[in-house]
């Protein structure tokens, strides 16, 4: 079976069917790529917040205003003052977002008739002004508020100030957009007929959310199925420019009639062009409304504060500012979910009135789909054809890199002309194709693992192993050079040991010896070279790169002198049975650094994973020198620098075998614990104090200090300080000549 979905034929219809099922997918589940677009929109609206433009003002009747003025609604009076101040402040359009729909109920006339006749008020109410009629007046008088209406029961049209420019087919266009979310209206709610005329403009102020209940788009463009109603925030921009003396007017664009296209309308009002969709709608771009700086609470434009608390100070100013009037208090304000959360009704319109100041718009071109998915199934077919000749690896970063490169695109077009291309469904489907794809190349690849494990497991260490499976090329002659730390070992007195034991005993030795060593070898990442006899070859930081090589080739020498406990243990166990003197384990450890040639070595037909090189030597002269040096664990300089907080002590300069050049020994007694207690610190102390009285030819100093230090009886060290003790005795009878350097000439290997 695994051999049959590898077939580069069957693997390759195998994928382009599933690219194919994919791409359905998202081509047929339209709701669910909407949404996933919708998020990806949303989100970069939030990280790239439109900038303010300074030209809107948020007059708010608050809940600091309605605890001041009163419950709302308030007086008639009481907004025609507000008005009238907004006005003398500046304002450019004042703009209503909401409606006062019935006749004040604490106006004159309607007190009148809740009094008994002959109430002594009723001759004074008779004479006063009606309140809406004051409103109106208020209205008529600043010459630039905006009345607004909604959806609602009423049967009236409302009132239009200024008809929308357009020719018969756009009309006819538009009214044929009936569908959910559309601008058409059946009946409305609206204000006053004498406040509506006496208003400088008229305007719908619905706002139709998407399927999710999220507004995203605002229309510009309303009708009933007869007439061409404009929006709050038209007939506000049109009032704006030019002082309202400009008609709002609706074009299409080439091939409008084609209802798909994100905006075949142009809606433009005097130099103000926007993109319009088929249901006269826009795209908002949306940006959050600062309190200190833009929001002014309504009570301020009332005449006791205006007049009184402004005096002597500056009033707000207010100049070529367009004022919306709405509310924020709680049980009065309308919220509304927008794509940076829950916000008041009145923004969607603040948004969309500055946006077309700034001609920022937010455009998904018609076209955005087919690129979307059409780029997705082109850049998956070509990761298909690349996974036939690159790695898994490769496969996953040619993909990030596509992937990046996607969103890279995508926020560069939202940033430079707000263009709103999805890249996560593109993405979606290229790292979907791109696991299926890795997911293949992964069983093929294991496929070849199996069978080079199944011809090569036996006769390399799993390390080696797992590095040979992920690069097959490893399996051909060659190496290279690297530092490495190379180990060797060797049981002491293995001659006499044999002699006592028959050959099954003595296997059975080696076996329980070598097992352990071995576990530990590979615990702490080394890799066997080979094992001749009662020896081990053994190094590290190859094939596997570690860093800590050293460290790890001398904390396994110390977990193998620990090793050695146990097994002693079952030799006496093994020898008291049989009614003899056990003899025990000792093994002989060297350790060196250095650089070395590594890889496979040998012929064509037979080679293996080895090293070679001075370091391998000078390693193995180490462990050879343990037995002169009575101590379990010698290492070279080059070690010694990587372990300096280990419990190591300087043992000897010595010229091995074979070397000119002598080198700097040192005996690993154990680890950090035990570096830092008293009892080898003081050894420390004596023992580099004799080392500095013997290479000074100071010989009866350095008797009597390694004397000493052999008394202290730590680390086990009789050996060594009985060697220092010998050779000062005879360089104390024959004394060494001026050219003496410290130097000792090991005369075995």
């Amino acid at each position: 079976m695994l051999r049959l979905i590898i077939n580069p034929y069957i693997r390759f219809i195998f994928l382009v069917s599933i690219l194919g099922a994919f791409a359905f997918v998202m081509t047929q589940g339209s709701d669910l790529k909407a949404r996933i677009s919708n998020i990806v929109f949303e989100t970069y609206i939030e990280l790239a917040p439109r900038a303010a433009s300074e030209a809107i003002v948020f007059v708010d009747i608050d809940d600091q205003s309605l605890s001041r003025v009163g419950q709302w609604p308030w007086p008639r009076p009481y907004i025609a003052e507000i008005i009238r101040n907004i006005k003398q402040s500046g304002a450019a359009v004042i703009v209503f977002d909401g409606v006062i729909a019935e006749p004040d109920r604490t106006s004159p006339e309607n007190l009148v008739s809740m009094l008994e006749e002959g109430h002594p008020a009723r001759a004074a109410l008779a004479g006063q002004e009606s309140h809406d009629i004051i409103l109106a007046q208020a209205i008529r008088d600043v010459g630039n508020f905006v009345t607004g209406f909604s959806g609602g029961s009423q049967v009236k049209p409302p009132f239009i100030k200024r008809g929308i420019l357009a020719k018969k087919e756009i009309k006819d266009f538009l009214f044929s957009q009936k569908g959910a979310g559309s601008t058409y209206f059946k009946y409305t709610s609206q204000f006053l007929p004498e406040l509506q005329k006496s208003a400088a403009g008229n305007g719908s102020f619905m706002a139709s959310a998407e399927g999710d209940a999220v507004i995203r788009r605002t229309g510009l463009i309303f009708h009933d199925g007869k007439t061409l109603y404009p929006s709050l925030v038209l007939e506000a921009l049109r009032l704006y420019e030019n002082e309202g003396k400009d008609f709002i007017k609706v074009a299409a664009t080439q091939g409008y009639e084609n209802y798909k296209m994100q905006s075949p309308l142009v809606t433009s009002v005097g130099q103000y062009n926007i993109p319009t969709d088929a249901e006269g709608k826009m795209w908002v771009y949306f940006r959050d409304f600062d309190k200190e700086r833009e929001y002014i609470p309504a009570y301020q434009f009332l005449n006791a504060h205006y007049n009184e608390q402004y005096e002597g100070a500056a009033k707000p100013d207010l100049t070529g500012k367009v004022v919306f009037i709405a509310s924020s208090a709680e049980g009065l304000m309308d919220l509304r979910a927008t794509p940076l959360g829950m916000k008041p009704g009145v923004h969607i319109h603040m948004n969309a009135f500055e946006q077309i100041l700034q001609q920022k718009f937010l455009v998904r071109p018609y076209a955005a789909n087919v690129l979307e998915i059409g780029g997705a199934i082109v850049a998956a077919l070509v990761l298909i054809g690349l996974s036939f000749f690159i790695g898994p690896v490769l496969q996953v970063l040619f993909t990030t890199l596509l992937s990046v490169s996607i969103f890279g695109g995508a926020w560069y077009a939202f940033t430079a002309f707000g263009g709103l291309f999805d890249p996560v469904t593109p993405v979606f489907l290229i790292v979907s194709m791109s696991f299926v794809s890795a997911m293949l190349s992964f069983l093929k690849t294991e496929y070849e693992k199996h069978q080079v494990s199944d011809a090569f497991g036996h006769y390399i260490s799993p390390d080696f192993m797992r590095e040979l499976t992920k690069n097959p090329d490893k399996l051909k002659l060659g190496g290279e050079i690297r530092d490495l730390t190379v180990m060797f070992t060797d049981i002491r007195s293995f001659t006499t040991i044999s002699e006592g034991l028959t050959p099954e005993e003595l296997i059975q030795l080696m076996n329980d010896f070598l097992t352990p060593m071995s576990d530990l070898v590979m615990q702490n990442r080394g890799t066997i070279d080979k094992y001749m006899g009662d020896a081990m070859m053994a190094f590290w930081n190859a094939p596997l790169d570690d860093a800590d090589h050293a460290r790890h080739a001398c904390q396994t020498a110390l977990g193998m002198q620990a090793a050695l406990a146990p097994i002693n243990d079952g030799v006496k166990a093994r020898a008291q049975k049989q009614g003899r003197d056990p003899v025990l384990l000792k093994a002989g450890i060297g350790i060196n650094t250095g650089p070395c040639a590594v890889g496979n070595m040998g012929s064509r037909q037979r080679f293996a994973y080895s090293a070679l090189g001075d370091a391998v030597n000078m390693a193995s002269r180490f462990e050879g020198q343990t037995k002169h040096y009575g101590v379990g664990i010698l290492i070279g300089e080059d070690s010694y620098k990587h372990v300096q907080d280990f419990a190591v002590l300087e043992a000897d300069l010595v010229k091995v075998q074979g070397k000119s050049i002598p080198a700097r020994i040192y005996v690993l007694l154990g680890d950090q614990d035990m570096a830092v207690q008293p009892g080898f610190q003081a050894l420390k102390v004596k023992h580099e104090a004799m080392l500095s009285a013997y290479r000074a030819r100071g010989f009866e100093q350095a008797k009597a200090l390694a004397q000493e230090a052999k008394d202290m009886g730590v680390g086990g060290l009789d050996g060594l300080y009985h060697v220092y003790v010998t050779r000062a005795e005879d360089l104390i009878q024959m004394p060494p000549g001026d050219a003496w350097d410290g130097v000792f000439e090991a005369v075995s290997k």
